[in-house]
């Protein structure tokens, strides 16, 4: 009895001093605004954001397995992303939505039904937001190819656009984007002020998918793009009102160079204030655009003119320039970590691990890098 008397008193003791015990709250972080040297690394499900100055990670946002990109829109404080769902993991009923993220919290806020036809790719150009910071555009293939435009201030589905033949979405002036066809052509399409189509203007062919096929990845220059061949041809693209103009191609290759060619899974990137372009090569043959770089060669565009190359530290897949006075290049390598080096001493200044699981891309975040 006395035993029992004892361990009474210890249990209303234990429940008393329980009771004087405030429950701890779950606190939140908040990120802070992007610096001119942040990036974003895309991933199997999620994307991180790092600061290339301290390699520091500052976030990230949790996306579906079928992401194929993150649409940065930083004056409003969003982030943008189309995102599919399946009720069973990788089968059963699907469910495609845009996102819409706080670029603080990195919570959603808001979600948008879209057509269940989201190309499933991992594709910066798949997701673009156009000038007029309204409609965000999705390219979509079920294997018939269309874009899906939502108004992101009215948070509403607009319509589909059947798109035949064409991908990717480059944002030019005035509510257009330009897209590339697979009959070496570009298509350029430019919506009204409720985000439906107007009108629609086909370039003339230049380039020919059998002998020379460009890239599907793509740089973006100040007034336009820049397209970039297999065997190493350069084309600068921009628009001007409903006209499509397409520059003279000029090689990065000389006789000197045979038997290097571009590649990698994003082979191109691009310092607008210095207009030079950096490019991922690799020696090999046709047929291996995907292999990644061992050498990175600098290109003025301006001058059609290699002006410097580098040997990596490590074999990369995906390059990419931060848009700073001293820009910083970036590459994912194949180990799966970030290098980052000065852009013009060409020196490694750091190595960044664990990126997330299975890295696929790079990308900036000033609009459309």
């Amino acid at each position: 009895m006395r035993l029992m008397f004892i361990l009474g008193l210890l249990l209303f003791s234990a429940v008393g001093a329980r009771a004087d015990i405030q429950p701890e709250e779950v606190g939140r972080e908040m990120m802070a605004a992007p610096g001119a040297g942040w990036f974003l690394v895309e991933s199997f499900n999620a994307a991180w954001f790092f600061d290339s100055h301290t390699g520091e990670m500052q976030g990230s946002l949790s996306l579906s397995e079928y992401t194929p990109a993150v649409e940065p829109n930083l004056p409003k404080g969003e982030f943008y992303s189309a995102d599919s769902f399946y009720s069973r993991g990788v089968r059963g009923e699907r469910d495609d939505v845009l996102t819409i993220w706080d670029a603080k919290t990195l919570s959603p806020k808001g979600e948008v039904p879209i057509p269940k036809k989201t190309a499933t790719l991992w594709f910066r150009n798949y997701i673009s937001l156009l000038d007029d910071d309204r409609h965000v555009v999705v390219f979509n293939m079920t294997p018939a190819q269309s874009v899906s435009v939502v108004d992101v201030a009215r948070k509403k589905f607009v319509g589909e656009i059947a798109t035949s033949g064409c991908a990717l979405i480059l944002p030019e002036p005035n509510r257009a984007f330009l897209m590339l066809c697979g009959d070496g052509t570009l298509q350029l399409i430019r919506l009204d002020t409720d985000g439906k189509e107007a009108k629609r203007v086909r370039s003339e062919k230049f380039f020919d998918i059998e002998a020379d096929p460009v890239f599907d990845q793509v740089a973006r220059t100040e007034t336009g793009w820049i397209l970039l061949s297999h065997a190493g041809n350069v084309f600068q693209v921009k628009t001007d009102k409903d006209r499509i103009e397409i520059s003279k191609p000029f090689p990065i290759l000389t006789q000197a160079d045979e038997g290097w060619r571009p590649g990698g899974y994003q082979p191109l990137g691009f310092h607008r204030d210095s207009h030079v372009l950096y490019i991922l090569m690799h020696e090999g043959g046709v047929d291996t655009h995907y292999e990644s770089g061992t050498e990175v060669w600098l290109v003025d565009i301006d001058r059609g003119k290699r002006i410097g190359r580098f040997a990596l530290d490590e074999a990369s897949k995906a390059v990419q320039v931060t848009q700073e006075a001293v820009p910083l290049l970036l590459t994912l390598t194949d180990k799966g970590s970030v290098d980052v080096y000065d852009g013009q001493l060409l020196r490694r200044l750091r190595s960044i691990d664990g990126v997330g699981p299975s890295p696929l891309f790079l990308q900036t975040l000033g609009r459309h890098d």
